[in-house]
């Protein structure tokens, strides 16, 4: 494109959640009018509350929905969008999806199509990588994707091997394998995982390097015939293959080796003639040899990090080279300026290993600061469904330094409140805090090497946390009666002409009970009890959710939530120090006995599709055999039986949208 640059008002965001509230962002600065797509659960959501204007595409669904082309082109047209940003994720690297809306008359904020059907297979850009002389990991790319076919390579290759989706990404359909044993399993699950992510179920195989670092250039090219890139990003802290914190620049890169890795980028780029946004992304052996991965031909979750360090706005260079302008910058022209680091904040139960979790989103207090950005999508009063992927908030923290940046980004983290569904925020601070990260000394095997089942399980109650909690359970059922009272005065609040009668309060610690009785000891002072053990507690300050509390001479800030779905009052949520610990009072609620997973009954980890059903009633089963599939928020997990016996009962049938806790099966067990 030589002419002059399209001119453009408005922009369609094609994408939900975070990203697009992030791309409002920019629009609004460049003076565009903004036009948000939703489905039916996120009609009160922030990034259609944000926009200028919103169109319903349809059901929660993602094919119904944010998946669907026909639907998000209609909402273009109605709403007269000059562009379309597609985000990251759903539509982003559909290479149909970019063709037909230049063909509607609409910018397309990306690269053209056929970049995006090269890159976005990974078989063939592997196979035109290895044609360009760009250095790849050994493997195979083959078209005959028989299993045959796939053995045969994998026993060439060596193990352990890496099974990939070649259509997508994100560690959908992709699994490790460490020998032959292993790898029809590994291919048949990763095929049908594929298949269901992304209508593909071609798979790719690679060797698997040991202890690779995960080192991606960001790269942007114009219409005009200009390419830079604009650094480098360590994402190598990775569960389930994705990643999890990010930092630019890398720790410990030569400048030598990033001109290498930032040259080989660049012309990855002019090879196939991309223009727009795009990472190039590479492995890093411990020889500081690098090998070609992957092209996103995308805006990446992590850019916020090398925004921070060059000052550009990534989105809004976006949408100017989109519309045609020139970058306007060179290669010399770009300066790194300090470091940050990004923690990306899930809803999944790290002790779990890291399932996916849904839920209300009770109580949402970002951190603050100039040097700390959090973006993010939700809001008090929102809810985690199981249709979208569980990313929920980006929190970034920059500093002249990396550990300054660290130091940071760990109080930040502390400082972030999010209650009510489960998340990966206690190991965030944990793995920011690891000696081994501190050191930059990570790889692809950082948590798995450094994490034991113990360092990902929930936040334990501590003693001074039932402590707090029960002098503010004593307060809010204080507030609850004030509120309904008529006559008493405020100075009376308690107060007694008899001795205070003691309120008692019991929460399970994990693994024992704890008792505590609670007794007014002024306006805002408490005696609190636990066994033979006496604690002072004075309340400084008390506001809607946070509480100033000192236990004898130590004084906290815990910000907490009472669930509004809870008719007992029994439940409270805390926020200390990071940590996030629920707390129910056993006095003031029935305790529910909860289900041994040895036990006959089959129950479902969490919303999702019934997508593989392996057994009908009468069948026989043994401990540990898969019994079907359930797919939630773009995995699948493989549900399993907890004991030996003969299928007795099925409730569900195949395809079925099923709750968390529902009752899957039962298994009588053998006499």
């Amino acid at each position: 494109m030589t002419g002059q640059p399209q001119h453009a008002h408005s922009l369609l965001i094609a994408n939900r959640g975070e990203i697009a509230c992030r791309v409002i962002r920019s629009a609004k600065a460049l003076g565009l009018r903004t036009i948000a797509v939703y489905s039916d659960i996120d009609a009160d959501a922030p990034h259609v509350q944000q926009a200028d204007e919103a169109f319903l595409l349809g059901p929660a669904p993602v094919n119904q929905s944010y998946l669907d082309a026909g639907r998000i082109l209609e909402a273009a047209q109605t709403t007269g969008a000059d562009m379309i940003h597609p985000g990251y994720g759903f539509l982003s690297e559909n290479a149909d999806f970019a063709t037909a809306c230049i063909d509607a008359g609409h910018i397309f904020i990306g690269p053209d199509a056929n970049a995006i059907d090269l890159m976005g297979d990974k078989a063939k850009a592997k196979r035109a990588m290895v044609k360009a002389g760009i250095p790849c990991i050994p493997g195979y790319q083959g078209k005959d994707q028989s299993d045959t076919a796939l053995i045969a390579a994998a026993k060439d290759i060596g193990f352990p091997i890496m099974v990939k989706a070649a259509a997508g990404g994100g560690g959908r359909g992709m699994r490790l394998v460490e020998n032959k044993q292993d790898l029809v399993a590994a291919v048949k699950t990763a095929r049908s995982e594929a298949q269901n992510a992304f209508g593909d179920g071609a798979l790719i195989l690679e060797r698997a390097l040991n202890q690779p670092r995960h080192i991606e250039i960001q790269i942007f090219a114009d219409r005009h015939g200009h390419i830079v890139h604009l650094g480098e990003r360590d994402c190598s802290v990775q569960r389930r293959h994705q990643k999890v914190l990010e930092e630019a620049p890398a720790p410990d890169i030569t400048p030598d080796l990033r001109a290498a890795m930032g040259a080989v980028a660049i012309n990855v780029a002019r090879d196939i003639n991309y223009v727009g946004a795009g990472t190039v992304e590479f492995l890093l052996d411990s020889t500081e040899n690098f090998y070609f991965l992957e092209m996103n031909t995308r805006l990446q979750v992590e850019h916020p990090v090398t925004e921070m360090v060059t000052g550009v706005d990534l989105v809004a260079l976006q949408i100017r080279v989109a519309q045609g302008y020139v970058l306007g910058f060179a290669q010399d022209d770009i300066k790194s300026d300090g470091h940050a680091i990004e923690a990306r904040l899930y809803a999944e139960d790290t002790g779990q290993d890291f399932l996916p979790a849904t839920g209300s989103i009770d109580l949402w207090h970002p951190a603050t600061g100039d040097s700390v950005r959090v973006d993010a999508g939700i809001e008090t009063g929102g809810f985690v469904s199981p249709f979208y992927d569980p990313m929920l908030a980006k929190i970034i923290a920059h500093g002249a330094t990396r550990e300054e940046a660290r130091g940071k980004l760990v109080q930040a983290l502390k400082e972030t409140v999010l209650l009510g569904v489960i998340t990966n925020k206690s190991f965030l601070i944990n793995a920011l805090e690891r000696p081994e990260f501190i050191k930059s000394q990570i790889t692809t095997g950082f948590i798995a090497q450094c994490f034991s089942k113990d360092d990902l399980a929930p936040d334990d109650l501590q003693l001074e946390d039932a402590i707090a909690a029960s002098a503010i359970f004593y307060i809010c059922a204080r507030k609850r009666a004030f509120d309904h009272a008529i006559t008493l005065a405020s100075p009376l609040l308690n107060w007694a002409s008899a001795r205070p009668i003691a309120t008692q309060y019991r929460f399970f610690d994990g693994e024992n009970n704890l008792d505590l009785s609670v007794s007014p000891d002024g306006s805002d002072s408490y005696q609190v009890c636990c066994g033979d053990k006496e604690f002072s507690v004075r309340i400084s300050d008390f506001g809607d959710h946070y509480a100033i509390v000192q236990i004898n001479n130590t004084r906290k800030k815990y910000l907490f939530n009472q669930p509004v779905d809870d008719a007992t009052n029994s439940k409270l949520q805390l926020s200390i120090d990071g940590r996030d610990v629920y707390l129910k009072n056993l006095y003031g609620a029935t305790l529910m006995a909860q289900q041994s997973p040895d036990t006959g009954s089959v129950t479902t980890p969490m919303h999702g599709v019934l997508v593989k059903i392996f057994i009908s009633p009468g069948d026989t089963v043994t401990k540990g055999q898969p019994v079907a599939i359930l797919e939630a928020m773009k995995m699948q997990h493989e549900l399993t039986a907890g004991i030996d016996g003969v299928i007795e009962v099925v409730h569900f049938t195949l395809g079925a949208q099923v709750s968390a806790n529902a009752l899957l099966m039962e298994i009588k067990e053998y006499k």
